[in-house]
């Protein structure tokens, strides 16, 4: 299994990013795709989830109205569109993948993309 995550980049503040992250080496029809995010010296946190079979959305409250996860089946793709991004939204941001129903906790989902870094300016 590979989910390889890419689109990071450096964007000023009230920018936007789309990071995708790409599946690989089995079916995810049952899966929940979510996206998490580390900055230096604070613990992964969740941002955003998605259940592969019935696109049921899950948010974090401090992105909520800002970003939009989905997915797109026939690429086996999940994406995270990053709106009026904010200095304290700079971080690793990793893709995540687990079978069953949603959950929150990072350490819940069994496969993990490599990471890419988002990087916002004041």
């Amino acid at each position: 299994v590979q989910l390889q995550a890419s689109g990071g980049g450096l964007v000023q503040a009230g920018g936007s990013l789309r990071l995708s992250c790409a599946l690989s080496g089995r079916p995810f029809s049952s899966a929940i795709m979510g996206w998490f995010r580390q900055a230096p010296g604070l613990e992964r946190e969740f941002v955003a989830a998605i259940s592969w079979s019935d696109a049921r959305i899950y948010y974090a409250d401090s992105v909520k109205g800002r970003f939009t996860i989905s997915r797109d089946n026939a690429k086996n793709t999940v994406y995270l569109q990053m709106n009026s991004l904010k200095p304290e939204d700079t971080a690793v941001y990793y893709c995540a993948a687990r079978d069953g129903s949603y959950w929150s906790r990072s350490s819940r989902y069994d496969y993990w993309g490599q990471g890419t870094l988002v990087t916002v300016s004041s």
